[in-house]
């Protein structure tokens, strides 16, 4: 039997704000956007390439907004994934290296591959990581 995760619930406090983040700024793409009246909102959007959405909503969970963290996303560039989020006005911060000795700053010499993140939060403090994989054993 396979047990996929589909959806995370992401805690946000403005709906309208999270959904402009997380369709603008990451790319995501809208798969509803529903609107059930009484300030009563969910948005659903797919980062691309995933097989997992979010859900942000005013009303479907007991998270306070930005209580949400740890997501991971995974890409296959890391420094890419940095410079569209660049070009798109958002600063997600540098790429950094997690390996035995810690967190550093990656150099341009670095093997990124399982090592190499990014590290940013949406508009309430929601925090999300971004980790390169090339390679899987």
């Amino acid at each position: 039997m396979n047990w996929t995760l589909e959806v995370v619930v992401v805690p946000v406090s403005d709906v309208a704000l999270a959904k402009a983040f997380y369709e603008d700024v990451m790319g995501f793409a809208v798969d509803h956007d529903s609107d059930f009246g009484e300030g009563r909102r969910m948005v659903q959007l797919t980062p691309p390439g995933s097989g997992c959405s979010v859900v942000i909503s005013s009303f479907l969970n007991d998270m306070a907004p930005g209580s949400l963290k740890g997501v991971q996303l995974v890409v296959n560039d890391v420094r890419a994934a940095r410079e569209e989020l660049l070009g798109r006005g958002f600063d997600p911060g540098e790429v950094v290296v997690i390996g035995p000795e810690g967190v550093r700053p990656a150099t341009a010499e670095d093997d990124l591959n399982n090592q190499g993140f990014l590290f940013f939060a949406d508009p309430d403090g929601n925090s999300w990581a971004v980790q390169q994989i090339t390679a899987r054993p």
